[in-house]
């Protein structure tokens, strides 16, 4: 299965193994740039490192050995997969005693590593899913219109559609007509055209549930169409690309690949400044990883800002599910408190259980001054 959307993160995110362990595996598999015998003795000194890692670990017998199923399935799963897999990243998800499975096929490579713990660490795909957009590009001219829809690095064709509008005229007349005649009949045609494409343009919208719109056109075609925009539409616009209807899909992609991703690096400067912004005023943010959890702890974050691979330690309480970093009991329930292999994946999985969005922020940047993890706030607290 490919990792596609929010919607499959959050289902895992909520898988609860009770008193049993879960595997969490990730392998880099891109061909591109490792060989296939690399690629297999990275999984081999993966799973390696995992078994002695297991032996060493005071846990049950019950839950060692469930453990150790999962990794047998893990690696009877590789040696059947790998060779014929073409995508550069595999993510699998086994609880052999709670009846978990699942696998994921990744556009972007993970580090290699194998984690034990009660819930699934998600804090790899969440970090992947943040890099893509739904991205609807529209091309067109006085003649034709075009969609594409292009996601986690694949185009697909949406759908095209064709005027009726008469080619240009020379002074002089067209089937006996004077020429002003004409040209107010073909800018009647023109703009009935224009109308059609962007009423189509938000059904699509709607449909595929796209967040941004990146337009290719001629600049007196842009200043014909935007104007009947729907506002929901006009809001989404995020870019003008040189192309036209007649270009290949695959030029389209290239062009409009080139331009998100430096769209996606203002767009993570723009939030940490806002967020650092928010913070020196003294307002809805908060930075630092106790004083994140405890806003977290309490519904209080509206996003979550996190450093990609910053990874700590911390504590939960199993009662509330309440996370620290290093309380031996939790101040709420009085309850002795568990720890934890990762607090920040634990952190991830609850800002996405409670609706908040997670932004993954790609070091170096400023928020590593500020502790390496931050949140807006949905009030003051």
């Amino acid at each position: 299965m490919k990792l596609l959307s929010q919607e499959q993160i959050e289902t895992l995110a909520k898988f609860k193994c009770k008193d049993l362990f879960t595997t969490s595996f990730f392998l880099d598999t891109s061909k591109n740039r490792l060989t296939k015998k690399e690629i297999q003795l990275s999984l081999k000194n993966l799973l390696f490192n995992s078994r002695k890692k297991l032996k060493e670990m005071s846990l049950s017998k019950a839950k060692k050995e469930s453990l150790v199923q999962d990794l047998e399935k893990i690696e009877k799963y590789c040696q059947q997969n790998l060779s014929g897999s073409n995508f550069v990243g595999l993510a699998i998800f086994s609880g052999s005693e709670c009846d978990l499975w699942k696998v994921f096929n990744l556009v972007k490579s993970p580090r290699n590593m194998i984690i034990f713990d009660h819930n699934p660490y998600i804090r790899p795909l969440s970090a992947i899913l943040t890099e893509y957009h739904r991205i609807c590009v529209l091309t067109f001219d006085r003649k034709e219109a075009r969609w594409y829809n292009i996601y986690m690095g694949e185009i697909f064709e949406l759908g095209s559609l064709q005027s009726d509008v008469p080619s240009r005229i020379k002074e002089g007349g067209w089937q006996g007509y004077r020429s002003k005649r004409i040209e107010r009949h073909m800018t009647s045609r023109l703009r009935d055209f224009f109308k059609k494409t962007a009423k189509e343009t938000f059904t699509l919208m709607k449909k595929h549930n796209f967040e941004w719109l990146f337009l290719g056109c001629k600049d007196e075609y842009y200043a014909e169409l935007e104007p009947l925009l729907h506002p929901y539409l006009k809001e989404k616009i995020k870019a003008r690309i040189k192309a036209n209807p007649g270009d290949s899909a695959n030029i389209i992609l290239q062009k409009t690949l080139k331009i998100k991703d430096k769209l996606k690096k203002q767009e993570k400067e723009k939030i940490v400044q806002n967020f650092i912004s928010e913070h020196e005023k003294d307002g809805l943010a908060v930075s630092g990883l106790e004083n994140t959890l405890s806003k977290l702890n309490r519904g209080g974050v509206q996003t979550l800002l996190v450093t990609r691979h910053f990874s700590q330690p911390g504590k939960f309480c199993p009662k509330c599910h309440f996370l620290f970093t290093n309380k031996s009991e939790c101040p709420s329930c009085r309850v002795k408190t568990k720890p934890l292999i990762d607090v920040i994946d634990e952190a991830v999985e609850a800002a996405l259980n409670s609706s908040s969005d997670v932004k993954h922020i790609n070091p170096p940047s400023p928020l590593d001054k500020y502790g390496g993890i931050g949140a807006f706030l949905r009030y003051k607290i």
